[in-house]
């Protein structure tokens, strides 16, 4: 007899009201095997192969009320008991699939339904959809949103969390004066497409993958070249590279151009030490166990590794699931490998040319080839000033001029004068009329300090032809006065754009055979395993048993980002949810599972899968429905109703105050002290001393400079390992997956940041710019300091303060005080 067909149907119409997942009289279950077979609390239910002594047999016969069963409702039809007979006297077979099922009435594991927005009064404060569902549920609470914060906490709030920095004096004091009712969405725009958005969301990422640049284990030996996927990230993050093209790029990038983007696969920790032949297989099946249970988190928000022993205790995924994945990876190994740059290197939606700062007045770009010979196209160029303040002085709104070697004829939408009128993409671009060459040349108003160039092809993404591989940028203070600070040529001798170079990304070898393991043990195999995808999560994928090893992982990759995979669009929301608020909508950001949170906002965080879909699976689109409601633009001000009726704030009725994390609290440290170095990509550095010992030794440094004062996610990333001063502040050490850091508050916080050698030498810093700046009288000093560490004016009883402070101990010791102060440190 066929179980699923002919008996779980009766179960499921007649037993599971009072013995399925959500009730269990008497202890018993019908819709999971183990727990039938086991039996409740009168004995098994049945015994296999003898009808006339199962109790359950005797139970859907019954004429007595007090025991027939089911106890209310229809009983079962004379059809149905005689199929339930048959079945067990046929020795009862049931498969060990067929309990999937019952778990898969689970929220997480059903298709994603766009719901309809709710319906609010013409005089709500909602902004976009977000709101409306938020102030629904509020309403049921007797809760509302606070009224919007100030402009400076705003401002403040908004350019911490997208660029994780705090905006400059002269920036607050722009927003102020703009009276735009725009203003707010200008800001939101130029922080979406700042080069630091990348940086700042990347760390987000890399914490939820465990990338590190060391080994782990004991030796814990620094990887040189791992540091690329790092870049990768940014790259892709800033580009604003479509999610389902970002995940399939991370699993198997060497197929679709993007070969750092593996870098994913094999950012955990490797065991360096070999021994026997036991003890290696051992090695190499927890090195595909970390693969697959962070594949599983990650994308799926599913606890996969559960299943390497033994059939997933909660989640619908069975050991069988474990080991088709399992098999999907078999080919992939710890190490370096040559990778080709290609688009890698050149891209057609951003790249970013950085030199030495230096003084000019005209800016050229020459183009000497393009991919295919065809008429170069840039949709739009920036030329950036360098320092704190840095901007955008290419725009022709500013006075800058612009002039070409020629303009492609016949294209209304291609003309010079959209080369930089901020409006990227293909329908306002510049293309050369020389076939592969071309030159462009600005004139800014006047003489400015630069030390950047970001161009693109087509910021939207939409065209990748005409893309220059070869170039050169020269800068000048007075005409036919040229200094070349950038030349690139991505060519080679077949006319190609790919340069190779040695990367940590994984090598890929033909796969090993993937057995079953009798309860994961390497020591008893079981079936061979074709390269499969979990049964029940998603579409069917089962490969044959001889399928290329590369071929494996993109058919995974495609599987998981099948628009009708009900979970990889939602985790994915979820996390932008969490960075933006504190916590996600499910406040397991990596386990949608059964043992995972409820959502507290079930129809919402289905509108934005959905929309994230339908928009294309653009990141930046989500982010700016997100920044732009008024949930996110609320006060943090708190109130006793909402206190007691939600103290975490997770309906948001305010707006939840947040202490800086590590990376944004160290960099604005730098960028106030004035010396954060905003120089992008390339090899960290290292806040360890160097040594070669075979077993690693992390010594701490006590002296910095320069090379250590760039944005923290370019420092080396050790495994097991924090940095000294910041890694008190829950800094995850990259053991393990951190897709949501701890919040604690320790002594060691307090004494990094007033001892630290670091700590004492950017007060200093910070010192000797404010007397540079405001002069030596202390009340300009003192303003000056709160402007820049606050962005506002201080009170009188503030400078009254500060100059006793000051009198008494020094500038350098109130500079240091500010960097301590709690309106530092939080973002409210």
């Amino acid at each position: 007899m066929n179980f699923e067909k002919e008996i779980q149907p009766i179960f499921q119409k007649h037993c599971y009201s009072c013995h399925g997942s959500e009730k269990q009289k008497g202890d018993l279950r019908f819709d999971r095997r183990d727990s039938f077979f086991k039996g409740g609390g009168s004995g098994p239910a049945i015994v296999a192969g003898k009808s006339e002594a199962s109790l359950l047999m005797a139970r859907i016969q019954s004429k007595n009320p007090e025991e027939q069963m089911p106890p209310q409702g229809d009983r079962l039809s004379s059809a149905e008991i005689r199929s339930i007979k048959n079945w067990i006297d046929r020795g009862a077979d049931w498969p060990k699939t067929s309990d999937v099922d019952a778990r898969l009435t689970h929220w997480a594991y059903q298709p994603v339904k766009r719901p309809d927005v709710p319906s609010l009064p013409k005089d709500s404060t909602a902004k976009n959809p977000i709101d409306n569902f938020l102030i629904q549920k509020l309403a049921q609470s007797h809760l509302k949103m606070n009224p919007e914060a100030d402009k400076v906490t705003l401002l403040r709030r908004l350019k911490f969390d997208l660029l994780g920095l705090p905006p400059t004096p002269e920036e607050v004091q722009a927003f102020l004066k703009d009276n735009d009712p725009n203003a707010y969405e200008k800001c939101v725009d130029k922080f979406l497409a700042a080069p630091q958005f990348g940086e700042r969301w990347a760390r987000h990422w890399l914490d939820v993958v465990r990338f590190a640049e060391t080994q782990g284990f004991e030796m814990n030996l620094f990887r040189p070249n791992a540091w690329p996927y790092r870049d990768y990230v940014i790259r892709s993050l800033n580009e604003d590279k479509p999610y389902d093209r970002f995940v399939k790029e991370q699993l198997a990038g060497d197929q679709l151009g993007q070969g750092e983007a593996t870098g994913y696969l094999v950012a955990g920790a490797y065991d360096m030490v070999k021994g026997d032949p036991l003890l290696n297989a051992q090695q190499r099946a927890d090195e595909l166990h970390d693969i697959i249970g962070t594949t599983g988190t990650t994308f799926l928000g599913v606890t996969l590794g559960c299943a390497r022993c033994h059939d997933h205790k909660f989640d619908p995924v069975s050991q069988a699931d474990y080991y088709g994945l399992k098999a999907v990876f078999a080919g992939v190994q710890h190490g370096e490998r040559p990778v080709k740059t290609g688009q890698t290197t050149v891209n057609p939606l951003l790249n970013e040319e950085r030199f030495p700062a230096v003084e000019a007045r005209y800016v050229r770009m020459t183009l000497l080839k393009t991919e295919g010979n065809a008429e170069p196209c840039i949709d739009e160029l920036e030329i950036f000033t360098s320092g704190p303040a840095s901007r955008n002085v290419a725009l022709a709104k500013n006075g800058t001029k612009v002039t070409a070697s020629g303009t492609l004829p016949g294209y209304a939408i291609h003309k010079l004068e959209f080369i930089n009128d901020g409006q990227p993409g293909n329908s306002h671009s510049w293309i050369s009329h020389q076939t592969g060459q071309g030159w462009v040349q600005f004139e800014l108003p006047k003489v400015e300090k630069i030390d950047r160039v970001v161009w693109s092809r087509d910021r939207l993404g939409q065209f990748a032809d005409r893309l220059a591989v070869a170039y050169r940028i020269e800068v000048a203070r007075e005409p036919d006065h040229w200094q070349t600070v950038v030349k690139k040529d991505y060519t080679v001798s077949d006319g190609s754009s790919k340069l190779p170079y040695q990367i940590y990304a994984g090598r890929f070898t033909a796969p090993e055979k993937t057995h079953r393991l009798l309860r994961g043990e390497i020591t008893a195999p079981k079936e061979e395993m074709a390269a499969a995808a979990p049964v029940s999560l998603g579409a069917k994928l089962q490969l044959p048993m001889n399928a290329p090893e590369e071929k494996r992982r993109l058919a995974l990759a495609d599987w998981i980002v099948d628009p009708k995979n009900p979970l990889t669009a939602r985790v994915m929301v979820n996390r932008l949810w969490q960075h933006h608020f504190g916590a996600g909508i499910v406040a397991t950001p990596s386990d949608f599972g059964i043992n995972g949170a409820k959502p507290v906002h079930p129809e919402l965080l289905d509108w934005l899968a959905d929309e994230f879909v339908i928009g294309g699976w653009k990141m930046k689109r989500i982010h700016k429905l997100i920044v732009m409601s008024a949930a996110y633009r609320q006060a943090s001000t708190p109130n006793s109703q909402g206190l007691a009726a939600d103290t975490d704030a997770r309906l948001l009725w305010r707006y939840p105050p947040a202490r800086l994390e590590a990376e944004p609290l160290r960099d604005t440290i730098l960028f106030i002290s004035g010396k954060l170095d905003l120089t992008a990509g390339g090899p960290g550095f290292d806040l360890f001393e160097p040594n070669s010992n075979y077993v690693k030794v992390y010594i701490p440094k006590t002296k910095f400079g320069p090379p250590e004062w760039r944005r923290m996610i370019y420092m080396t990333k050790q495994r097991m390992r924090v940095d000294d001063t910041f890694g008190a502040f829950d800094c995850p050490d990259a053991g393990q997956t951190a897709p949501k850091r701890t919040n604690s508050t320790t002594a060691f916080q307090v004494l990094n940041l007033f001892n630290s050698p670091f700590m004492l030498q950017q007060a200093g810093f910070f010192a000797e710019r404010i007397q540079k700046e405001a002069g030596k009288e202390s009340r300009a000093q003192i303003q000056r300091a709160f402007w820049l560490a606050y962005q506002r004016e201080p009170q009188e009883a503030e400078i009254g303060e500060a100059k006793k402070l000051i009198e008494k101990h020094g500038l350098k010791a109130f500079c240091l005080a500010l960097f301590n102060t709690n309106e530092f440190l939080f973002v409210f």
